[in-house]
């Protein structure tokens, strides 16, 4: 699914408020919007969200106020502020940075609307009860990421088919996402010959360790994480030398 296809599906979902809860609600409704990354490296997401709000005829200030929770990063604030949003009483809860913070939001309010993206099953994750049947408070969009893992590794061997070691990048800090990747790739791996060696990063500074790592060790190929570190970081690892300047920084996936 494209970010605009997500986007048009929160405002299907905002259009739908009942009139009750419509009534409930401040002149203006309030938008929870809960992300794991900055404020900073999640930038196009808010662009992409107020841009899609817009084609739906919602615009801050206007006719609708937006209350952001960064987590910087820090899973662990994660729940914190999910439940601060609750509290806030908004109309509905939009969230970005996959199941981490989709679960959190979840776990937190059965009555407020919730707008998810996720690349684990939404059904397993316990988001809705079914793809036929959601039912529940959380509608959204699964961007299939772990079910093609498999898929995308057997790619990789067709491009280096000499390949035998290979390295996997995964962000730790969600460990949900890193565990589920994991399990994938080292479920995949031996059925077409490979040996897999995995490497951590959550930092920019991390992924310079790794890629000493991969200097040192010289692996026949990389496995990069279909998540959001890489998308977010991707100066860092494609273009390093011009990625410096944000060393330090916190990714999220």
């Amino acid at each position: 699914m494209k970010r605009r296809e997500f986007i048009t599906l929160l405002g299907g979902a905002t259009a739908a408020w009942p009139l009750a809860a419509r009534a409930q609600q401040p002149a203006m409704p309030v938008i929870g919007f809960l992300g794991t990354a900055s404020p900073r490296l999640g930038t196009h997401l808010d662009a992409g969200f107020r841009r899609g709000l817009a084609e739906t005829g919602f615009v801050e200030g206007r006719n609708v106020a937006i209350e952001y929770r960064w987590a910087e990063g820090q899973y662990d604030r994660v729940p914190t502020l999910a439940a601060d949003l609750v509290r806030r009483q908004v109309a509905v809860i939009v969230t970005v940075g996959g199941e981490t913070s989709a679960a959190a939001v979840k776990a937190a309010t059965t009555t407020i609307p919730i707008v998810f993206n996720t690349g684990t099953d939404p059904v397993k994750l316990g988001l809705v009860a079914s793809f036929a049947r959601p039912g529940g408070n959380a509608t959204g969009i699964n961007f299939l990421n772990l079910e093609v893992t498999a898929k995308r590794l057997r790619l990789l061997h067709e491009l280096v088919p000499k390949a035998v070691r290979i390295a996997v990048l995964v962000n730790p800090a969600n460990a949900t996402s890193a565990e589920s990747t994991l399990r994938a790739v080292q479920e995949a791996a031996p059925a077409i010959g490979l040996q897999t060696q995995v490497l951590n990063a959550t930092t920019i500074g991390e992924i310079d360790a790794a890629f000493a790592t991969l200097a040192r060790e010289r692996p026949d190929a990389l496995f990069v994480a279909g998540r959001c570190i890489l998308r977010q970081s991707r100066r860092a690892i494609y273009h390093p030398d011009s990625a410096r300047e944000d060393s330090g920084d916190l990714f999220a996936a």
